[in-house]
């Protein structure tokens, strides 16, 4: 008898049960549901939950492992730096890329597995209690948030935040697919809220530094946006700023790689091309202005907004989160706006306001999540006017044809 019919048979014993969604939930993860519709028209498709949650992670593990290998190449670079060594950023240059990945696993896999622990029990317990099936969705949130914190997040921080935002962010409105929040960005608002200075991102984190290299204050530095925020020289050069090699959230860093994960969604229809467009639309636009006004004259260098005022509007695009946020969080189908139209104004008011309060907010100069989460909150009010509008177009026309 194979594993999967012994598995099926154990399933037909757990029916009817308070744990039978616990052990659906296992069945599920390691075969294809063996339920299938029996009468009336269906609409049949070969994708589901499942296989698209997968799609979507396949097209953030290169953001994890490369996210994994430039923890330990900043530390490596810090621990050399302190040391008044300074080298060219390149994967196998002078720091080996093997001894990088197992510095950087030993900070950001424990992240990973806290977020997928934590975050699947909360899910078991709701579905349990509730009754209702272990939905996938949390597959691709426990996947995001560990991209998003800093490497250095204490995991008792990370616990506590993944609880408050499945429950809070998904699970008290019904679950997957009927949340208005998105999940992982809600784990990040609670632990940009509740603990600031360990979100700020503007140190550099270090493995073991006091035996290294001294004490740890001697080799921390700021992060791109925070160097721009205090009108601070820039050491990255642009190639750094695209390939990733500068410090930051874990997943954030290599715009390369974001790039490949947009091409790869967009194309096997998991992402909107029209949000993404519009989202970095919106960023360039509001960078644009902001640039105009320091043409004018208006703001000068005394300015505490100079900084990132005087950034060339396009640079707004390798720095921070912007393309992550455009490309893997504003794209939830869950809680952005459904229109055509309605997506790119979505995604447009996402990227002007996250430059926005960028610009305004040096204190933590970075504001894509708090923008997606507002217009998660607009999105149904944006697709409610799309819809009335069309509605009144075509009454109108009706009116002129039967005039």
């Amino acid at each position: 008898m194979s594993i999967k019919s012994k598995l099926h048979e154990i399933k037909e014993t757990f029916k009817g049960k308070k744990m039978a969604p616990a052990f659906n939930a296992f069945h599920t993860f390691l075969y294809t549901p063996n339920e299938v519709t029996s009468s009336g028209t269906h609409v049949k498709v070969a994708d589901d939950l499942k296989r698209t949650m997968n799609t979507v992670i396949m097209s953030l593990v290169p953001c994890l492992i490369f996210g994994i290998f430039n923890a330990g190449y900043q530390h490596n670079l810090a621990i050399d730096a302190a040391n008044g060594i300074y080298t060219q950023a390149s994967l196998f240059g002078n720091f080996l890329t093997f001894e990088n990945l197992m510095i950087g696993s030993m900070k950001v896999l424990p992240l990973v597995i806290v977020s997928y622990v934590v975050g699947l029990t909360v899910e078991f317990i709701f579905a349990v209690i509730k009754g209702h099936e272990v939905e996938e969705g949390y597959l691709v949130t426990g996947m995001l948030v560990p991209l998003i914190v800093p490497v250095d997040l204490p995991l008792w921080m990370l616990a506590v935040s993944v609880v408050f935002g499945v429950i809070i962010g998904k699970e008290v409105f019904g679950g997957t697919g009927m949340n208005i929040l998105n999940p992982a960005l809600t784990i990040r608002a609670f632990l940009f809220f509740a603990y600031p200075t360990w979100m700020s991102g503007d140190k550099v984190w270090v493995h073991d530094a006091v035996n290294r290299a001294g004490t740890p204050d001697a080799i921390s530095g700021e992060t791109i946006l925070g160097s721009y925020a205090q009108n601070q020289e820039i050491i990255y050069s642009l190639s750094d700023m695209f390939y990733g090699f500068i410090p930051g959230s874990v997943g954030e860093t290599s715009k390369l790689l974001i790039v490949f994960g947009a091409l790869f969604l967009i194309f096997s229809k998991i992402g909107s091309w029209r949000i993404i467009t519009s989202t970095l639309l919106g960023a360039l636009v509001m960078g644009l202005i902001f640039n105009g006004v320091i043409e004018t004259g208006l703001v000068t260098n005394s300015s505490k907004f100079y900084g990132l005022m005087s950034v060339p509007f396009w640079e707004h695009l390798l720095i921070g989160s912007i393309l992550f946020g455009a490309v893997f969080m504003a794209t939830d189908p869950v809680t952005a706006a459904q229109t055509n139209k309605g997506k790119w104004i979505y995604g447009f008011l996402i990227g002007f306001i996250s430059i926005m309060i960028r610009v305004f907010n040096p204190a933590y100069p970075e504001g894509v999540f708090l923008a997606i989460l507002l217009m998660n909150v607009f999105a149904p009010t944006i697709d409610h006017f799309v819809i009335q509008s069309n509605v009144k177009m075509r009454l109108n026309r009706l009116k002129i044809k039967t005039a």
